[in-house]
């Protein structure tokens, strides 16, 4: 898309209204614009007869029809090359099953973080270009279908008595430690069980392998530096025997985290960054 993304934002809470408006107008990038504001699933369908939006920013308790009723009418009446993308933005976390039944790109949780509401934005931006795509004929490259997430891509992990589901797409990337992994989103770390190379063999292309303990997004690499290697002693978990070559960085984005990379993926991560700038 070469303009900015087109967003209506649906809350029965003027307050809720106008700090979400806050956080879309502090975003850079991708660049964005609140055309207009609904308090009730019936204002916003009013309003979609007569105009076109990107995104819908959809609270899911409101007077009347709720959030979720209104993206399942919302669904109904538009084919999918027409409806906009759903971003739920709800205090209420018990819903988020049924709203990815609905195939909402996102469900975000009140008070959302900028960085976290940025990263669903990103997405938004990808899901509309590749669709575009679609919609003219125009090839998508290997590289670039790698990036755009599938809507039933999720990982499914235990956090403190919670079963969480977090779309893929949203991982910045997985780092082993010790006897568990660590997944890291924009928002969050969470603890997980698994293995690195089921991981990598699960996503194929999405992740990139920059070092033994880590995987991380391709859309996510931003910049690689060489570094001391006294900088990333905890990723080699004070192993005397580590590969005290890895003078190699690279910069997460959101996070603004720096991970290792071994010298045997140097030349990977150049590639990837290469294939990021075409």
């Amino acid at each position: 898309m070469n303009g900015p993304l087109r967003i209506l934002i649906v809350d029965d809470e003027p307050l809720a209204r106008l700090r979400l408006r806050g956080l879309v107008d502090a975003i850079q990038e991708p660049r964005c614009e609140v055309l207009a504001e609904a308090a009730t699933g019936s204002q916003a369908a009013s309003w979609l007869r007569d105009h076109r939006c990107d995104i819908v920013l959809l609270d899911v308790q409101m007077p009347g029809a709720d959030g979720l009723q209104f993206a399942d009418g919302l669904a109904q009446r538009l084919p999918g090359g027409q409806a906009p993308l759903i971003i739920f933005v709800t205090a209420h976390a018990m819903h988020a099953l049924r709203a990815f039944e609905l195939e909402a790109l996102d469900y975000l949780t009140k008070p959302v973080r900028r960085e976290r509401l940025q990263a669903a934005l990103a997405r938004a931006a990808q899901r509309l270009a590749e669709r575009a795509a679609a919609q003219v004929g125009t090839p998508v490259s290997e590289g670039e279908r790698a990036l755009v997430p599938e809507p039933a891509d999720f990982i499914t992990i235990t956090d403190r008595g919670r079963l969480l589901r977090i779309p893929v797409s949203e991982v910045l990337y997985f780092k082993a430690e010790l006897k568990y992994l660590t997944l890291r989103t924009a928002s969050a770390s969470h603890v997980m069980d698994g293995a690195l190379s089921d991981l990598e063999q699960r996503f194929g292309e999405r992740f990139l392998r920059v070092h033994r303990n880590a995987l991380v997004a391709r859309w996510a690499v931003r910049e690689l530096e060489r570094h001391a290697p006294t900088n990333f002693g905890e990723l080699d978990g004070g192993d005397p025997n580590a590969e005290v070559a890895d003078t190699w960085a690279v910069r997460v984005v959101h996070v603004d985290e720096w991970l290792a990379v071994s010298r045997r993926q140097v030349a990977a991560v150049r590639e990837a960054l290469a294939g990021q700038r075409g």
